[in-house]
């Protein structure tokens, strides 16, 4: 007899193309807990396993067709946001980086050091980058807007191309 875990959780995905690549949307229960960007679906699906090792996932194209065009509408008009429901999943100062982070308005950037000293527990300019590293919700969780002190573009988890190309979508200089 085989015992089957019922707690398992089961987060349906699907993958489209976007003018950045790839894009992976999977949902869970609550919402999207990831927008991945890459440049092939094989890789994406790996990343996604790596990301939620536990989860049982299930390629759904014909399900999420309604939320993998609005994850495609918002890496190719970040400027405009989403009403994606989110099922963001981090630490508490994770959680508190992506708040910060989602008030950022669109056409603006923040440097890391800055974010550190608007959130509620103390925190250095690189732990907000650590934060901004284990996003796994991209564009919906704006990283792309966050620049080094000296206002040039650093590390993305998606490459840097992809993060420049975003901050020049939103008409950041």
């Amino acid at each position: 007899m085989q015992i089957t875990d019922t707690k398992t959780e089961t987060l349906r995905f699907a993958v489209g193309e976007t003018t950045l690549g790839a894009v992976l949307v999977a949902e869970s229960e609550r919402g999207v807990a990831a927008i991945l960007l890459g440049d092939n679906q094989g890789r994406l699906t790996r990343d996604l396993r790596d990301a939620f090792p536990a989860a049982r996932l299930v390629d759904d194209q014909a399900a999420l067709t309604e939320t993998l065009a609005k994850a495609v509408a918002l890496v190719d008009a970040p400027h405009l946001g989403t009403d994606l429901a989110l099922d963001l999943r981090g630490s508490p100062l994770e959680l508190a980086v992506w708040a910060a982070l989602r008030a950022i308005p669109p056409g603006e950037t923040r440097t890391y050091g800055a974010i550190a000293k608007t959130l509620p527990t103390p925190a250095t300019a690189q732990e907000v980058g650590a934060a901004c590293a284990a996003n796994r919700v991209a564009v919906a969780v704006p990283c792309h807007r966050v620049v080094k002190a000296d206002g040039s573009i650093s590390g993305y988890r998606w490459g840097v191309p992809r993060k420049r190309r975003l901050i020049n979508m939103e008409g950041v200089a």
